[in-house]
């Protein structure tokens, strides 16, 4: 439970993204903010750790950092932009049942329908907390969203599969997917969007923000949650970020709840810690009984 507990600090760092994004960053520059959110962190990484990937692991770091950074990151971002923020975080809480369906071919896991149901369950307390009737739907923002739930689930899972190698702590492992995932946004960033924006003051802060909170502190505990605790356990943690996301807009920006968002999240709440339980003894002795007989 220690474990969990330090992984769920994760989505609720993440839960800031929306509203850093659309209060303190230049508009129209998503690539770039995922850029300053990933290479910068992970070189630090690297040079408080100095250890570099060894064998096959430079080509898994390199697939691992490409899906869980360099393609994530500006998926999010143009999400982020193009989105209201309860749109955008409702569709990233399907993560956790995309990852409940890779887990059978990836990790030989059995569909499980207790994941499945906390998982629809925790996803639909999401809608309940954070789309009202007024929400926009972009449908640029729509696939964005989608396609980076689908992408950081994948990136999830194999990263579940493959492990930690032995002679790299968490901080080198992020390292390793940081940087090579800012590595991939460099030419993809100045290619589609060009010279940098302007970053004043505002600006910096928030890609301060979102480079050592969001970015190196954040994934540091990520990976270590990832090789630690079960896949599905920590997928469904990811439905804080839209919690916390609600929870700033009310503070922040004057947005209220009733009744609706209240129960929504109740049951988004109930998900996240029912996640982190087993399935219940009478469904796994059951289980159990029908492959003996």
């Amino acid at each position: 439970m220690p474990g969990a507990v330090l992984t769920a600090l994760v989505p609720t760092a993440w839960g800031t993204t929306y509203v850093v994004t659309t209060e303190l960053l230049p508009p129209g520059h998503p690539l770039f903010a995922g850029l300053l959110r990933a290479l910068p962190a992970g070189l630090i990484a690297l040079t408080i750790t100095r250890t570099l990937p060894r064998g096959a692991w430079w080509w898994k770091a390199a697939v691992l950092g490409v899906l869980n950074i360099g393609v994530f990151f500006p998926l999010l971002f143009i999400a982020a932009e193009r989105l209201p923020g309860g749109v955008a975080a409702t569709l990233a809480a399907a993560q956790p049942l995309v990852v409940a369906a890779l887990a059978v071919p990836v990790l030989r896991e059995g569909l499980s329908a207790w994941r499945l149901f906390w998982g629809t369950t925790g996803a639909a307390g999401v809608g309940l907390v954070v789309i009202g009737p007024n929400a926009a739907f972009d449908t640029v923002g729509v696939v964005a969203g989608l396609a980076s739930a689908a992408t950081m689930a994948f990136g999830v899972t194999l990263t579940k599969r493959w492990g930690r190698p032995a002679e790299a702590g968490p901080t080198a492992f992020a390292g390793w997917q940081l940087t090579a995932g800012g590595l991939f946004l460099v030419p993809v960033t100045f290619l589609a969007e060009g010279a940098p924006p302007h970053i004043d003051p505002t600006a910096a802060l928030g890609y301060l923000w979102l480079g050592l909170v969001g970015g190196l502190a954040a994934y540091v505990l990520w990976f270590r949650g990832v090789t630690a605790l079960p896949v599905t356990s920590v997928a469904v943690l990811v439905l804080l970020s839209p919690l916390v996301a609600a929870v700033l807009g009310a503070v922040l920006l004057g947005e209220t709840f009733g009744p609706v968002q209240l129960v929504g999240f109740g049951l988004s709440l109930a998900a996240i810690v029912a996640g982190q339980l087993p399935a219940p003894a009478r469904r796994r002795q059951g289980a159990a009984t029908s492959r003996r007989e």
